[in-house]
Order: C-alpha cells, then sequence, then structure tokens
C-alpha cells in the first residue's frame, strides 16, 4: 500500500507540474516546505536556538555540503538532464520537483537560478553574523577517456558560475571547484581553481563515473596534493543523483589511492548507506556496510591527519539510526568530522524526522514541535539546531564539529 501511494504521489506531481507543489505546500506542512521567511521572534530567540549556538563561533562556522543547482535560466551554464524534466520519467521528475520547493524556486519560472541564490542568502542571514556556506559546482560524467557525457549527467553546475556567485557575495559565500580527474585538462582546469578561490574539490563519484582507485586519477591526485586543496567526495550509495549509476565506485576503501598521494580527502556523509566489496579480501571479498568500511579507515593511523568526513545527510531517514549513534560516540573522530547540510535535502519535510529521533531518546520530545517550525522557514538552520541538539548518554557533537573554516585555508605549495 504504502508504495502504491508514493507510486501515485510521483505520477500526480508528474502531471501536475511545480503548480501542484506551490499548492500542496499550503495545505501539506508534513510533506512539503511552506517556503517561510524570518523565522518568529518566539523561535528566533528560543533556548533551543541559543544553546545550539553555544560553544560555537559564528566566524569559524562553514556549511561544507550545499549544492548550487538552478535550470539554467539565468545564463549560468547550469544543465540538466531532461529525465529529470518529463514526464515520462515519473520518480526523477517529482524528484526533481521536491528539491525545487526544498529550495523555494518553484513559484519562480523563469527565475529559478537567481531565486536559488536569493534563498540562500536569506537563509544564512538567519544563521548567526559570520557563518559561511561552501557552494559546490558538480561536473559532468565522463568516459574513460575523459570525454564529457551530457545523456549519462544528471546535472552539471559550471566552476565558473560557483566562483562568480561566491564573489559577489564574499561575505556569505565560499566554494568547491568540481573537475572529473579523466579530463585531458584536468591539471590546468584545477589551477584556474584555484587562482579564482576554490576552497575544495567536491566529486561524487558513482555519478560521475570516477573510479578513485583508478592511475588515471594519479597526475590529478598529485596536483591536489600540491595544491593542499581536500577532496569532498561521496562515498557509499548514491541515492539522490543518478547519473552514470556505478555505485561500485562509491565504496570507501577505493579512497586509499587519494590518502596516498598525500590528498586531505574528506568522506561525505561518512560513508553511512549502502554496502560494497571488502577489497582488503580482494576482489571478490565479502560485502561489508560501506560504514564499516569507513570505520576501518578512520582506524588506521597512517590516515590520522588526511582522512576526515563530513556529517552532511546522517539524519536523513534513509539512514541508520545506529550509525548516527556511533558517530556521536566515537568522540575520538570529532575532530577530523566537519559540518555539512547537503542543502537542499534539509528542505524536503519527510527525509528527516525529529520525532523518530526523539522516540529513540536521541532529542527531548519538547524540541520536536521547535524544529519543525524552524524548517519550515530555515531549512540550514533547523538542519544545525537539530545535529547540536542530538545526544546519546550525555554525549553530543563536540562544537568543533561546527567549526570547519579553519579546514579549508590553504598553505599552497
Amino acid at each position: 500500500m504504502k508504495r502504491r501511494r508514493r507510486a501515485f504521489l510521483a505520477a500526480g506531481l508528474a502531471l501536475g507540474g511545480v503548480s501542484v507543489v506551490a499548492l500542496l505546500a499550503r495545505r501539506s506542512p508534513a510533506l512539503f516546505n511552506a517556503c517561510q521567511a524570518a523565522l518568529p521572534a518566539a523561535t528566533a530567540t528560543h533556548e533551543l536556538v541559543q544553546s545550539a549556538w553555544a560553544g560555537v563561533d559564528p566566524t569559524r562556522f562553514m556549511d561544507v555540503h550545499v549544492h548550487l543547482v538552478g535550470s539554467g535560466d539565468s545564463g549560468s551554464g547550469i544543465e540538466v538532464n531532461p529525465r529529470m524534466a518529463s514526464i515520462f520519467n515519473p520518480l526523477q521528475y517529482a524528484q526533481r520537483l521536491f528539491y525545487l520547493n526544498a529550495a523555494c524556486v518553484h513559484d519562480a519560472p523563469g527565475r529559478i537560478d537567481d531565486s536559488y541564490v536569493e534563498r540562500l542568502q536569506n537563509l544564512v542571514d538567519g544563521l548567526q553574523p559570520g557563518a559561511r556556506l561552501l557552494l559546490f559546482a558538480f561536473d559532468r560524467f565522463h568516459d574513460v577517456d575523459g570525454r564529457a557525457d551530457r545523456e549519462r549527467s544528471s546535472f552539471y553546475t559550471p566552476n565558473a558560475y560557483a566562483q562568480a556567485v561566491a564573489a559577489r557575495h564574499p561575505q556569505v559565500f565560499e566554494w568547491a571547484a568540481s573537475i572529473h580527474p579523466y579530463r585531458r585538462d584536468c591539471v590546468e582546469a584545477l589551477a584556474a581553481a584555484v587562482r579564482g578561490g576554490a576552497r575544495a574539490l567536491k566529486w561524487l563519484p558513482p555519478a560521475m563515473g570516477i573510479d578513485p582507485s583508478s592511475a588515471r586519477c594519479d597526475r590529478f591526485y598529485a596536483a591536489l596534493a600540491s595544491h593542499d586543496l581536500p577532496l569532498i567526495t561521496h562515498a557509499g550509495e548514491e541515492k539522490a543523483v543518478h547519473g552514470g549509476d556505478q555505485q561500485a565506485f562509491g565504496n570507501p576503501l577505493l579512497l586509499r589511492r587519494p590518502l596516498e598521494h598525500g590528498v586531505r580527502v574528506v568522506v561525505a556523509h561518512c560513508a553511512s548507506i549502502g554496502s560494497a566489496v571488502d577489497l582488503d579480501h580482494g576482489p571478490n571479498g565479502p560485502e561489508r556496510s560501506c560504514f564499516e568500511l569507513f570505520a576501518r579507515l578512520m582506524g588506521e593511523a597512517r590516515y590520522e591527519k588526511k582522512l576526515f568526513a563530513d556529517i552532511s545527510a546522517l539524519t536523513l531517514r534513509n539512514r541508520s539510526v545506529d550509525i548516527v549513534r556511533t558517530v556521536i560516540e566515537r568522540s575520538e573522530w570529532h575532530p577530523r568530522l566537519l559540518n555539512g547540510s547537503d542543502y537542499p535535502l534539509p528542505g524536503i519535510v519527510p527525509l528527516i524526522s525529529p520525532s523518530e529521533f526523539a522516540e529513540r531518546g536521541m532529542l527531548p520530545s519538547s524540541a520536536v514541535a521547535v524544529l519543525e517550525t524552524i524548517r519550515q522557514h530555515n531549512p540550514l538552520l533547523f538542519d544545525f539546531v537539530l545535529k547540536r541538539q542530538l545526544s546519546v548518554a550525555a554525549q553530543r557533537f563536540a562544537p568543533a564539529v561546527f567549526e570547519t573554516r579553519a579546514f579549508f585555508e590553504r598553505n599552497p605549495a
């Protein structure tokens, strides 16, 4: 029955378009983001919000996992695969509509790019002064010969656009480049991104068609290490972006190669979903959870100064609550963890359930209603306050997890 309901919803959204999202957003706050503006005064000054910032220096705060997307309607160069805009692909179409609603641009035909950035500005203004966001560019899928394949690319956000948005709003935005390592010009493109102020490099290997363990990446790794630019790369199964759909490339153990080249690697989401072959036991090794393989890497002393992770998406309902508990309990990991929201996902209401954390004893039940109100106004603040309030036997994420800016201060060779 639940599957039928989801299919019906997807088909209905596909047929109804963005106007249906706008309508249901007003009527179904449990399903769609209401996209309200400033927080009510009582919520903005609520003890839950105030205590979340206690011990965290806002001038050192940066959300390190923010997607910069749109439709390309501003001349940005953004591309979206036609499958995500076709009613003949109802699931991907519905997924796109949820993203548009989460970013509150569903009522802005012709202004989607600009409205997306304006909404981000409003959200960061709702944090404390000094807070910043790291905006991601996103490269296309490339084949093994380094040729871009638009058909297998879910979307594309050019480096030049991410750089331009950050340059227009330097008080609130930084940017991360995205460069496929099989490209013939990858080293030159990286040098240009560094000159343009990129703070990191972003990959999503399963969607982009990147095997992090391939020798094809070696010259790029050497350049990354030389520039001391961190690599933020997805590990684990990929659910949100289809693209090349090469799930094996999400195996955390494939990241040994960049680590051995001296690259600082940030494992997005702590590899918190899916399973992969335990390559430490050979190519036909047993299947292990990706999180277990990630934890193994974190436990290896040789990677202590090179291997890090962000905590984006950990609170999504498709992740095990037990993994969230483990990451909180492993306080020795906290100096190597970086806060990220995976925006716009926190704005997709069904994806995160504060009440479930309350039921598991990780969140006071009194916090649920406050958090739900925050989410309808500011998903970034919602994500931050939720993570700051989660606890396991009085253990919480350390404040340093949220003071991430220093990690991205480069010492170029």
